[in-house]
């Protein structure tokens, strides 16, 4: 017997995707020869049948995103890119800090339809929620921007139940991108939430290594399955729940191809409960 489940996934009820996503954050920015094999891997991600893109301002200060529209403008039919908000540089420090105010917000949605040359953003995440913003600031200003025709979806980042609860009251909430992989479960409590209520959940960080013991027991099953240790632990994360869109990131073309090869990958149910009776290594 072996786990099945749909392929593709509606965000916000109406957004088809496909449930393999791509991360681009670790897509090289800078001119040369790295920058040209970071647009033939977002371009190679597109024929692969990727249909949702995850990006964010934070990645290069909106570097990532234009490295995506040069690489994929006009977009294809289908194809999502989403974006994350919510985080500037410090004039100071250099270093990025939350900032949720409102005008903050708008302007850096401006920003960022202009880079990736849209006249609207399908799904649009708060990257993180800013303790010293009123939720009420934050999440009002992307609904106006929702209501004004400039975002389509709105999501939420690295979020708890409770700040998720909240928010909902607020806004509806389509999707959430927490931290979460086979060895790291914190966020078990935030994934049941989001199945309970129909939204999606993006995991980030969707491959890390545990204990030598772990290690064997993923490198046993793959070796069962002819796949790669990495090819396993996605193909659970599909099959741990049907709201879950990983968006594993690399800067290969050929380990782009090995990712999007897990979607196939079928776990038996006796693979799957040895699976998931590793925990997060301590």
């Amino acid at each position: 017997m072996t786990t099945t489940t749909s392929s593709t996934f509606r965000i916000g009820g109406d957004l088809e995707v496909g449930r393999l996503g791509f991360g681009a954050m670790h897509l090289p920015t800078e001119p040369g020869d790295a920058r040209e094999a970071a647009v033939a891997v977002a371009r190679r991600a597109v024929e692969l049948g990727v249909t949702l893109i995850d990006t964010a301002y934070m990645y290069g200060g909106g570097a990532n995103e234009e490295l995506l529209a040069e690489a994929l403008y006009p977009y294809a039919d289908g194809l999502l890119v989403t974006t994350k908000i919510g985080l500037e540089r410090s004039e100071s420090s250099g270093e990025w800090e939350l900032n949720g105010r409102p005008e903050v917000l708008r302007a850096q949605v401006d920003k960022a339809l202009r880079r990736l040359r849209m006249e609207r953003i399908e799904l649009l995440q708060l990257h993180r929620i800013d303790p010293a913003t009123p939720l009420a600031d934050q999440l009002g200003a992307l609904r106006d921007l929702r209501d004004e025709g400039k975002v389509g979806r709105i999501g939420l980042s690295e979020v708890t139940v409770d700040e998720l609860d909240r928010a909902r009251q607020i806004v509806d909430i389509a999707s959430v991108q927490n931290r979460y992989n086979l060895l790291d479960r914190e966020h078990e409590p935030v994934l049941a939430a989001c199945e309970a209520a129909g939204i999606a959940f993006l995991p980030w960080r969707t491959v890390a290594w545990g204990t030598s013991g772990d290690r064997a027991e993923i490198a046993a099953v793959a070796a069962e399955l002819d796949a790669t240790p990495t090819q396993v632990v996605l193909a659970w994360l599909l099959g741990h729940s049907p709201v879950m869109l990983p968006i594993p990131g690399t800067a290969r073309v050929a380990h782009l191809e090995e990712n999007v090869a897990a979607g196939g990958l079928r776990l038996s149910s006796g693979q799957r409960v040895r699976l998931d009776g590793l925990s997060k290594p301590g």
